[in-house]
């Protein structure tokens, strides 16, 4: 059994030092170079401890989604929630910076980063320079400057077209938007390719509004009902579950049975789908899941020394309300 004085021994200093510096003692001091030999030793000795973790300070989390969009979806404030608490938990250290900041306002002496939302080319150019240690989280970015772990939305997308068909449904429509830039947003990229693969998709079914939000989802739906009327689709796929919330009132406006004559699933599962009307069929992703592998990603590189980039996809679970049902 690995003892504390063999950490020690391999280190190269005191029992007492390795003990206080395992336990977190914040009196003990020490430099960030020797406390992390002494982690790392512990992992690769293999010492057995029921809790320790080591503290990492100055890291930072771009929080680059604005007071707008967090208000359109919820979605991303859970995330930053998340990853603040999950930050408690793993004993580090995290400065909170906004997209209105710029990115020059990052301190240049940041250990490593954890972002949320999009960026530029010369924003990842800027933080590369600052550290090599950068998670990505529910974004797609140069995969092979930094890690990134976020939900596997083409994998949702395809679940969900397979579960419409199961139930009879082969006139299927896509309801989504930009998200934060103009580009082909991915989940409409996999209902495009999914669609194609079974055979079943029609360029006219596919509605895009001007971003994934309630409003623009209502909006993109009313345009929708009042173009084709009756000719649309017998179920949609919706990008996100803000989007559906708006997309359901459009249709209940203009009196449409749902499910009868129409279905939806969405994805996301905030707390207010099982309220609307009717009850939202989603897909849950584990925000949860999310953070804590974003974290387990970032000690990764700063107790292990990781270089190799990692990009890592969670599956979702679906969550069977009222919104769909078999095609009659």
């Amino acid at each position: 059994m690995i003892t504390i004085k063999d950490i020690a021994d391999n280190v190269g200093v005191s029992a007492t030092t390795i003990s206080r510096v395992l336990n977190n003692d914040p009196k003990i001091s020490v430099s960030a170079e020797t406390r992390k030999k002494i982690f790392i030793a512990a992992n690769e000795l293999g010492y057995k401890k029921k809790v320790f973790s080591p503290h990492f300070g100055n890291v930072a989390l771009l929080y680059w989604v604005s007071d707008k969009e967090e208000l359109d979806d919820i979605y991303f404030k859970q995330i930053r929630l998340e990853l603040e608490k999950q930050a408690n938990l793993k004993n580090v250290s995290i400065i909170r910076y906004k997209q209105k900041d710029g990115i020059e306002s990052v301190d240049p002496k940041s250990s490593a980063f954890i972002a949320i939302g999009r960026f530029k080319r010369e924003e990842l150019l800027y933080m590369r320079s600052i550290t090599l240690h950068g998670i990505f989280v529910d974004t797609i970015t140069d995969e092979e400057l930094f890690d990134s772990v976020r939900p596997n939305l083409p994998l949702m997308i395809r679940q969900i077209i397979n579960h419409l068909l199961s139930l009879g449904h082969t006139n299927i429509g896509y309801f989504g938007g930009y998200g934060f830039d103009t580009n082909m947003e991915i989940r409409e990229k996999a209902f495009r390719e999914v669609s194609k693969e079974y055979s079943i998709f029609k360029e006219e079914n596919i509605f895009i509004g001007d971003s994934l939000s309630a409003s623009d989802g209502y909006k993109t739906a009313t345009r929708a009902i009042e173009k084709y009327g009756n000719e649309l689709p017998t179920a949609f796929c919706v990008a996100n579950d803000p989007t559906a919330i708006g997309v359901l009132q459009a249709f209940n406006e203009k009196g449409w049975v749902i499910p009868g004559r129409v279905s939806f699933f969405s994805i996301n599962n905030i707390s207010v789908t099982k309220y609307v009307s009717p009850p939202l069929t989603t897909f849950n992703i584990d925000i949860p899941l999310i953070c804590e592998t974003a974290f387990d990603l970032l000690l990764e590189r700063l107790v292990n020394n990781r270089t190799l980039t990692k990009t890592i996809l969670v599956a979702g679970t679906p969550v069977f309300r009222k919104s769909i049902q078999q095609l009659n």
